[in-house]
């Protein structure tokens, strides 16, 4: 239980540490985002002494509150889910525009980390327990995929699936002449989702999955010299069992703590590959918000970001205490 309540207290310091930072740092920046909204507001010749008004209200300056007062207003709206407003998409909440955004990342990142774990893990533990027969020559295949940055792999399957081929669709997330029909997507949009998001989550699977097949077979090759792995076949159990049982679950353990950073940096997304498919996703809505200096959406992103990774980073320990006791006593 001790362990629990100490990575507990961790993580809650550690999400504190980061509001606070969040907070702290845009201020601490040259400029702000009344300043960008104003001139923008005035470019367009609207800005009017009522709108002049509202974003003295809209930004919190209309009165002269001490830093410590926005500290603690920053605090109560984001306790009650308000994240700000974006400038750039006037007058939609940041919290809005995130949403609309995270399901895309979570459902295609995500589902392709989880993914490509699970597939190099598999075929890691297949290499590690069939070590030294050509069993091993995936590993040089799987490590230059790895070495290929990814978003020259988006590119190279986008020139040869889609420009070539015309088997895939270059841009978007959906067909832009189909919308999803209330809260419930239909069929077709979710057809087109899946259509759209193949070529995306294959440069994901491709450009990731050597790390976690590598990573695996050595930890398989060092976990088969132990002497529990001896034991174990000097009693005759069956090479499946001693293989899933005993060698697998011990040789995964080092990958879950990779997987537990690689599943919390799902909602970043794959910035950039996002960027080249112009896919719906967090990261190209992170992007958009860098080149416009909105400074809301890109606190309310940076914000999402780091609780998840939080979050991912403290199930994983929660998980990784209950399959491995050493680090409930020694942890």
């Amino acid at each position: 239980m001790k362990y629990y309540a100490r990575r507990l207290t961790f993580y809650v310091i550690t999400l504190w540490a980061a509001i606070s930072l969040n907070f702290f740092i845009p201020r601490l920046m040259p400029g702000n985002a009344e300043d960008i909204f104003r001139a923008k507001m005035a470019r367009k010749g609207e800005l009017t002494p009522a709108m002049e008004k509202s974003i003295q209200l809209l930004f919190g300056s209309d009165d002269q509150a001490s830093l410590w007062d926005q500290y603690l207003r920053y605090w109560n709206n984001l306790l009650h889910g308000d994240l700000g407003t974006s400038i750039t998409k006037f007058p939609a909440p940041v919290s809005e525009l995130i949403g609309q955004a995270l399901p895309w990342t979570i459902v295609l990142v995500g589902l392709a980390t989880v993914l490509s774990f699970v597939i190099g893990i598999s075929l890691g533990a297949w290499v590690g327990w069939r070590r030294g027969t050509w069993v091993d020559g995936v590993i040089p295949a799987s490590t230059l995929l790895q070495s290929v940055p990814y978003f020259w792999l988006a590119l190279i399957l986008i020139a040869v699936f889609s420009v070539n081929l015309a088997w895939f669709p270059i841009i978007g997330g959906y067909d832009t002449f189909m919308f999803p029909d209330g809260p419930v997507p239909t069929w077709e949009f979710f057809s087109s989702a899946v259509y759209h998001g193949f070529l995306p989550a294959l440069t994901i699977v491709l450009s990731s999955v050597g790390g976690w097949l590598l990573g695996m077979r050595n930890m398989m090759v060092s976990t088969l010299s132990e002497d529990y792995i001896t034991t174990a076949e000097a009693k005759g159990l069956r090479p499946f069992r001693i293989l899933t049982t005993y060698a697998t679950r011990n040789a995964a353990l080092p990958s879950l703590a990779g997987f537990s950073v690689s599943l919390g940096f799902v909602v970043a997304g794959s910035i950039v590959m996002e960027q080249v498919f112009t896919y719906p996703g967090v990261g190209k809505l992170m992007i958009n918000a860098v080149q416009d200096k909105d400074f809301a959406l890109m606190q309310g992103v940076f914000l999402v970001i780091t609780v998840t990774v939080l979050a991912a980073n403290f199930l994983m320990d929660l998980l990784y205490g209950f399959i491995d006791p050493r680090a409930r006593h020694n942890g």
